[in-house]
Order: structure tokens, then sequence, then C-alpha cells
């Protein structure tokens, strides 16, 4: 028997409304002093930054507490309270980029694919939460790190403290978004493909097909997304090297 979550009290509008809140908070008291620009992307990794750590240790607590674990099973009340957890923020976050970055495609595109994956999960399949909130636990566990060091980055032209923090997170931070996003995630979606064709997979093929689709590509993009700031870090490393020299 499943063991009663404390978060099960609180409903997807609850969650939507504390993370509208946490934005406010962040962009007119937290960030206030910052450039409208990096002000608003701040206030961003904020909420991010309190959705993806709970979000790790909530799914884990689901996980942990399933009666039958299986890629393919009926959601429980737990999965179903962190999948409304994080379309709560997903919602809130695509409102963001909608109203101050429309222009920004990439993120507005990902939190429209995420949210139908998740959204199908919990209010139409009804079932198959247990693989989404393991790439959850995958795409989340890097949060802390990738938005200390983002929001350092916004600052480190101007603040030398937040230099030094970006610097000294830079490499850690993209040795371990590799490991999880370029190797574990990747292998664990093969595993899903693999579960997925078996004919007896009662998740519906229009389901499991498009999720397969928007998961794959979400893994591909963050592959590129960390090929490229590592060819940014050495071209930094060469450079400073270089200087040195000099």
């Amino acid at each position: 028997m499943e063991i009663l979550s404390p978060f099960q009290t609180l409903s997807l509008p609850s969650f939507f409304l504390m993370f509208i809140f946490i934005y406010l908070f962040a962009y007119f008291r937290v960030f206030h002093h910052w450039d409208p620009k990096h002000r608003a992307e701040a206030s961003s990794c904020f909420i991010s930054l309190t959705h993806g750590t709970p979000a790790v240790f909530m799914a884990i607590h689901a996980l942990t507490n399933t009666q039958y674990p299986t890629l393919a099973a009926p959601n429980s009340l737990s999965h179903n309270t962190v999948l409304e957890f994080s379309i709560s923020y997903f919602l809130v976050d695509l409102l963001h980029y909608l109203i101050l970055f429309p222009n920004d495609t990439l993120f507005i595109l990902h939190h429209l694919a995420t949210l139908y994956v998740f959204i199908t999960c919990r209010f139409i399949v009804h079932r198959g939460s247990f693989a989404l909130l393991v790439l959850l636990i995958l795409a989340e566990v890097t949060s802390l790190c990738q938005n200390v060091w983002t929001i350092c980055g916004f600052q480190r032209a101007d603040v030398p403290v937040a230099g030094k923090v970006f610097d000294v997170l830079s490499l850690p931070f993209y040795a371990f978004y590799t490991v999880v996003r370029g190797i574990i995630g990747p292998f664990f979606v093969y595993k899903m493909g693999v579960f997925y064709i078996k004919d007896e997979n009662p998740i519906p093929v229009w389901a499991w097909i498009s999720w397969m689709i928007v998961i794959v590509t979400a893994i591909l993009v963050s592959i590129v997304w960390v090929f490229d700031h590592w060819i940014d870090w050495f071209r930094r490393r060469n450079y400073q090297a270089m200087k040195k020299v000099a």
C-alpha cells in the first residue's frame, strides 16, 4: 500500500500560485536592483531553483513508495503530485518567456513539449509516470548547480565574486551535466524504447511514440548545448594560457 505524501494536500492551482508568488518575490525583492533583462532571467532561474531540487526529492520519494514499479504502471497519487508540481513550474516559466522573451523560441518549444508529456501522462493516459519521474530526476539533479552557475554568469562581468564562482563551477558542472544528460539519460531512454515496443505495453501507441520523440529531441538538444559549452570552456582556457605565456 502506498504511503501518503504530505504534498498530496496541494493541488495543481496551489502549486501554480506558489510558483507565481516565488517568481514575483524574486523579481521585485531578490533581484530588484538588477537591470531589467537580467532581472527577469534571474527570476526565472530562482523559480527553477525552487522547483529542481525539491522535484528530485519528491520524485525519489514517490518512486520508492511505488507499489508496482514498472514503466507502464498506473500513476500513483504521489506520482501525480510530482507531475502537478512540475506542470505548475513549467506553466509559470512558460508565461515568463511568452510575456518577456517571446522570441526565445527554443525555450518556449521546450516548455510546451515538456508540458505536453506531463499533462497527457497525468490527465489523459493515467499511467507511465514511473519512467517520466526517473527522467525528471535526471533532468533536475543538475538544477542547483546549473542555476547558481547561470545567475553568477549574469553578473561575472560586474561582480568579481560572481565571476570566480562561475569559473569554479564551470568544469564540474559541465562534467556532471555530460554524465547525466549524455550517458545515463540516453541509456535509460533506450531502455524505455525497448520496453514501449513490446506488445504487452498498455500505454497507447500515440502517447509513447510522441513522448519518445519529445524526450529524444530534448536529450539531443542537451548534448549539443553542453558540447558547445565544452568548446567555449576550452577556448577560454587556451586564451588564458596564451595570455600567461605572453
